[in-house]
């Protein structure tokens, strides 16, 4: 069972996602924000993240940046799962090394769909 990580500050979306990734047959751990994100991943291995892009502590790009430093987890795929929707931030988080960027409010579909690809 492929494990993921959801990286949110809303426990609410956190519980959304970690239901529609329950019920595809995933693993899921959570975090607040990347401080906490990237304790997980000293905890553990994960095969995939999901980051939401703002949030307290660190957002969603420096915790890209830190993942892309870490010899551990530096080629686990990371998905940006946000309300941003600019195209000089989602360049920047692409250029950090997330491989996607999906925009909420977020088909499950799609999510799952790029999951997959990036999973492959």
């Amino acid at each position: 069972m492929k494990k993921i990580l959801i990286v949110d500050d809303s426990a609410v979306f956190r519980k959304i996602l970690t239901l529609h990734l329950s019920q595809a047959s995933f693993s899921v751990v959570e975090a607040e924000d990347g401080l906490q994100g990237l304790e997980k991943l000293r905890e553990g291995k994960v095969d995939l993240v999901v980051s939401d892009m703002n949030m307290p502590n660190m957002n969603g790009i420096s915790f890209v940046k830190a993942i892309k430093e870490d010899s551990n987890h530096k080629f686990v795929p990371i998905i940006m799962l946000t309300t941003e929707s600019q195209d000089e931030l989602k360049n920047e988080g692409l250029k950090a090394g997330a491989k996607a960027w999906l925009t909420k409010p977020f088909s499950p579909e799609e999510l799952l769909k790029t999951i997959q690809v990036l999973l492959v």
